[in-house]
């Protein structure tokens, strides 16, 4: 009974593999078809590649979208993961009277939808200047609720004694904070990059109100402008989105290890 329990249990895990994967090989397969063949369904490698890739280069400014995306997002993540593990930190290593209320109010912000705060903020970066810059797709979302309790539920299972140690030998709280509360907390800091970098990358409704100008858009912007075309290239489209899709894909498996430890660590 408990052989057949595993055999199905490891059947169920290949299908869903093969199901989330699909999509996958599909992409790498059509971005070496034409449109033509795409829309008729071939699921086998054809030989228009680099046809593809040179008309994705002829229509669009790729280089330029991808230096913007990765200016985002890499600005953005180190910015967000600074303010969301000093926030986690003090939550959760301070006492205050007001520190339980305050969390709650950050807390009930996770229900508001974005959607809601889009106008608003629309008003005021344009009131200041900051539209169509990267500074005006980054400080929205600069720190989320969601980033602090993640890092306040890791520092739950950090060892206070630690703390206390560094304060014996001297040490400031910024210096306790830089010195021996990070290097400690690598696993979390790397689960976070992982998450954040990849809401940065593949953010597009913000973006596309921000930036208006076609030299400051970003990749997902781009896949987006092609895939609405009246007459779409499926083929072209293919490229773009596997472009898209590489560097989340290549920073996830560089981290792996550390994001694994740093989600089963958010659940102490």
């Amino acid at each position: 009974m408990r052989k057949v329990s595993a055999a199905a249990i490891h059947l169920f895990l290949i299908m869903a593999s093969v199901v989330s994967l699909f999509p996958f090989v599909w992409m790498l397969i059509g971005m070496t078809n034409s449109s033509s063949d795409i829309v008729k369904g071939k699921f086998s490698f054809g030989s228009e590649l680099s046809t593809n890739i040179n008309k994705l280069l002829d229509m669009t400014d790729l280089g330029g979208a991808f230096w913007n995306s990765a200016v985002i997002a890499v600005i953005g993540t180190v910015c967000t993961l600074i303010l969301s593990s000093m926030a986690g930190f003090g939550f959760e290593i301070y006492r205050t009277k007001g520190k339980d209320r305050l969390f709650g109010i950050l807390m009930l912000s996770m229900m508001m939808p974005f959607a809601a705060v889009m106008v608003p903020l629309f008003r005021m970066f344009s009131s200041m200047g900051m539209l169509n810059t990267p500074t005006a797709v980054i400080l929205p979302t600069i720190t989320t609720a969601f980033m602090i309790f993640f890092f306040m539920q890791n520092t739950k299972s950090f060892p206070r004694e630690l703390l206390q140690a560094g304060r014996v030998d001297g040490l400031g709280e910024w210096r306790l904070f830089t010195h021996v509360y990070m290097p400690t907390m690598k696993p979390t800091y790397a689960a976070a990059a992982i998450i954040t970098f990849m809401n940065y990358w593949n953010s597009f409704l913000w973006p596309l109100i921000a930036l208006q100008t076609p030299d400051k858009k970003t990749l997902p912007l781009i896949v987006s402008s092609l895939a609405s075309s009246y007459n779409p290239d499926y083929g072209m489209i293919m490229v773009a989105i596997v472009i898209t899709t590489l560097p989340t894909v290549l920073i996830f498996f560089l981290l792996q290890k550390q994001f694994v430890q740093g989600m089963l660590g958010s659940v102490k």
